[in-house]
């Protein structure tokens, strides 16, 4: 690979197919099928086709929640869409999301016409909005809501595909991409630690669907479970988001919605698909229980 202090950019960019990075067998400058496979879909109106990441546990955090607030209607499949082995390009993936990323849900509560959402913040508001929860109805605290949930999509990637890539998965340490990253998240803590340091939640003084979107990347990230970058960052500095992360990370829908399509980790930590709330077996139940 070019030393980076030596590299020209091109007159015309080509896709150079074995680039060396860590996902170089998933990434392409192309949108599209590559295989025929159509998506499964079972018994419940929802279904929800994801992968547990930051992006996937934002809405299985939701759905659990809805749940656990009483919405039967919320019951819901989700099946297991696994990047690394290529699944989001499927053809019935592609059909759902055609940016295949993951999550996508199909809602069939209407049959004949079924609804397919894709993008985690579009997901979560179409939830909230059809069940009336985890959203303000009143203008000033929706806009609030609103705001963060908005803020959390357009900064997220500044820390995954930014700082997380460069840091911890580039096949070359560049110095300047770290740190103009690094400066970035940084900025991004300060923000949420500021905000946090006036208000209970992100969007006030009640747990919304922004808190559900942004706690499983920088609540993550502060626990030192992304890109193991704590002591880099210096993430103890950021007393509120880290106060705002560990009351989040003990409710129970929040420690089921983490479990579900994850597929890394503790076996212990993973339920692969979710069908029925007796997926979490007796084996997670002590993981599960509010905190005494």
């Amino acid at each position: 690979m070019t030393d980076p202090t030596d590299y020209v950019p091109p007159k015309v960019w080509t896709w150079n197919k074995d680039n060396g990075g860590q996902f170089a067998n998933i990434n392409r400058p192309i949108a599209g099928a590559t295989h025929d496979k159509e998506l499964p879909v079972g018994k419940h109106p929802l279904q929800l086709y994801s992968l547990g990441t930051p992006n996937g546990v934002k809405v299985t955090v939701m759905l659990e929640e809805l749940l656990a607030a009483g919405h039967a209607g919320a019951e819901y499949d989700a099946w297991l869409i696994n990047i690394r082995d290529g699944d989001q390009f499927g053809s019935g993936f592609v059909a759902a999301n055609p940016n295949s990323k993951i999550p996508a849900l199909v809602d069939h509560s209407d049959p004949a016409a079924p609804i397919r959402v894709f993008e985690s913040g579009a997901i979560l508001i179409h939830l909230a909005e059809k069940f009336g929860a985890f959203l303000p109805t009143d203008p000033a605290k929706r806009a609030e809501v609103l705001s963060w949930l908005m803020w959390q999509m357009g900064s997220a990637p500044f820390l995954g595909g930014g700082f997380g890539h460069f840091y911890a998965y580039a096949p070359l340490k560049i110095e300047y991409a770290i740190d103009r990253y690094a400066m970035e998240v940084k900025r991004q803590l300060d923000v949420l630690d500021r905000r946090l340091g006036e208000s209970e939640y992100l969007g006030g003084a009640d747990y919304s669907i922004a808190d559900m979107a942004t706690w499983p990347w920088y609540g993550a990230l502060v626990k030192g479970l992304v890109y193991e970058a704590g002591e880099f960052l210096s993430v103890q500095d950021y007393t509120n988001v880290i106060r705002w992360t560990d009351r989040i990370g003990e409710r129970p829908a929040v420690k089921r919605g983490r479990m579900v399509n994850r597929a890394m980790g503790d076996p212990a930590s993973q339920l692969h698909e979710r069908h029925d709330a007796s997926d979490f077996d007796t084996k997670t139940q002590d993981k599960l229980a509010p905190a005494e």
